[in-house]
């Protein structure tokens, strides 16, 4: 593919598994009722349901990329992301739902550690950095339209029709793959599957404070994302009843994400990912400290909140493709295994953290203004412990 194209291949690859969470935002409540769940929290589980199948199942992934390549495993699985929509729409109780939605985790989870992957199999460090910034760019895009195109098909037909909408752009991904993409991993560089192989994998992405350190650092920013998408419903329909507008400024704080990850691709080469991210982490407890001042003087309001989480999203936003090409730079020789590792590390201690403070919503945004607090001041100091106190320093890693 030419530069463009891959790029854009790369963030719809991307972008099947931010519509597996975000298209059916405005369809919680419909499912609810119809699926007789009566704790509006427990409405977040089918988002969670998700994320736990998509953590868990990275750990496969990349150890069979290793071996067999990556278009093969792109494409089983995202047939298998089609099958589980398809059930997932089928659901007659809620159980059945979250046991489609696990299974439509497990498959899009190649989605995550191929899109890496196949990157890090041609590039490495400001040059990954940029691609992934520029595919997150069109990949934020995602959050932006997804709830608005949510609510058209909920215009349309029952809260089902999004899993089948789901499942077109699942196939229709299957098809570019099937017909454009080339093979990345040579068979030379092909790792056998072996006891021996898997355990030397491991060792060397978990022993390296670079490799696990900024997947961990990582998973913390990524948990922030979690907590507002899965509390953003009951934040902007029952704190601040702007359910009318809901789509609209969902998109507003998703933009600011998409903005910041326009400006990581075209900084990032020239700042360097350490001095970009490390600034955001800081922007993120400064941040949440001023929100947490304004919430405590009862000042909170809609036009408060909207900038102080489009804020706290473009920091957010500055942090992820960097952690993750910081996390891949000295593990490259064993892109999809680290890829599967890091990226299982990644989610389920995303969906740990954002679980913890979605759960917490009490008709308030304070248990996401502390939560983002805790999450910068535990990031930054995962990040002083990596670089051994030298912040703001670039620092190339040898794969």
């Amino acid at each position: 593919m030419a530069r463009r194209e891959f790029v854009a291949f790369i963030a719809a690859v991307m972008a099947v598994n931010a519509l597996g969470v975000d298209l059916m935002l405005p369809a919680l409540a419909d499912i609810g009722h119809e699926l007789s769940i009566v704790a509006a929290n427990h409405r977040q589980w089918i988002i969670t349901a998700y994320l736990l199948g998509f953590g868990a199942g990275q750990l496969v992934y990349g150890p069979l990329a290793d071996r067999y390549g990556r278009k093969v495993i792109l494409v089983v699985t995202l047939a298998g992301f089609v099958a589980a929509s398809i059930f997932a729409a089928s659901s007659a109780t809620f159980a059945a739902l979250l046991g489609a939605r696990l299974l439509q985790g497990l498959m899009s989870a190649s989605t995550r550690v191929l899109a890496v992957a196949i990157v890090r199999d041609g590039q490495s460090g400001r040059q990954m950095a940029r691609t992934l910034s520029l595919a997150q760019m069109i990949f934020f895009l995602v959050p932006i339209l997804a709830p608005s195109l949510g609510q058209l098909l909920l215009g349309i037909g029952p809260w089902r029709f999004i899993f089948y909408a789901l499942a077109g752009f699942a196939a229709a991904v299957l098809a570019w793959a099937l017909l454009r993409l080339t093979e990345t991993l040579p068979a030379a560089r092909r790792i056998p599957l072996s006891l021996a192989s898997l355990r030397e994998g491991y060792r060397l992405t978990l022993t390296n404070r670079f490799s696990f350190g900024y997947a961990v650092a990582a998973s913390l920013t990524f948990g922030g994302i979690i907590a507002f998408v899965s509390s953003a419903q009951q934040i902007f329909v029952d704190e601040f009843h702007a359910g009318a507008r809901f789509t609209l400024l969902f998109a507003l704080c998703a933009f600011a994400m998409g903005c910041a990850s326009f400006a990581n691709s075209r900084l990032v080469e020239r700042l360097g990912t350490r001095l970009i991210s490390q600034a955001a982490v800081f922007g993120l407890i400064a941040l949440s400290l001023v929100h947490l001042a304004v919430i405590g003087a009862g000042l909170e309001s809609l036009w408060t909140y909207i900038p102080f989480q489009a804020l706290s999203m473009t920091c957010i936003g500055l942090c992820g493709s960097n952690f993750g090409a910081m996390a891949m730079e000295p593990v490259g020789h064993i892109a999809g295994t680290a890829s599967s590792i890091q990226g299982f590390i990644t989610s389920i201690g995303a969906v740990v953290v954002g679980s913890l403070i979605g759960q917490s919503y009490n008709g308030t945004t304070f248990p996401l203004a502390i939560g983002y607090l805790g999450i910068g001041l535990a990031v930054l100091a995962i990040v002083y412990v990596v670089e051994r106190g030298k912040l703001f320093r670039p620092h190339r890693v040898a794969a």
